[in-house]
C-alpha cells in the first residue's frame, strides 16, 4: 500500500510539474508574441491607409465640380486635337 500511495505521489507531481512547464512555455511564447514589432508596423501602415482614404474622400467632396470641370476642359482639348 506504501508503494502504492508514493507512486501516485510521483505521479501526481509529474503531471503537475509538466502543467507548469506547459503553462510558462506558453506564457513565454505569448511574452514573445507581445514584444514582436510587426504587429505595430502592420497596425501603422493601416492607420496610414485609413488617413489617405478619409482625406482623399473629404477632398473629392469639397472639389467635386472642380474636378470634374477640369476633367472635361482635358477630354474636350484631347478630343479637339484628334480630330
Amino acid at each position: 500500500m506504501q508503494n502504492r500511495t508514493t507512486a501516485i505521489q510521483i505521479t501526481g507531481e509529474r503531471r503537475e510539474n509538466s502543467m507548469k512547464k506547459r503553462i510558462a512555455n506558453v506564457l513565454s511564447s505569448a511574452r514573445g508574441l507581445l514584444n514582436s514589432k510587426s504587429g505595430d508596423q502592420m497596425t501603422g501602415w493601416l492607420i496610414v491607409v485609413l488617413v489617405v482614404v478619409v482625406v482623399g474622400a473629404v477632398f473629392m467632396t469639397l472639389y467635386q465640380g472642380s474636378i470634374t470641370s477640369i476633367w472635361n476642359s482635358i477630354v474636350t482639348k484631347i478630343t479637339s486635337l484628334l480630330s
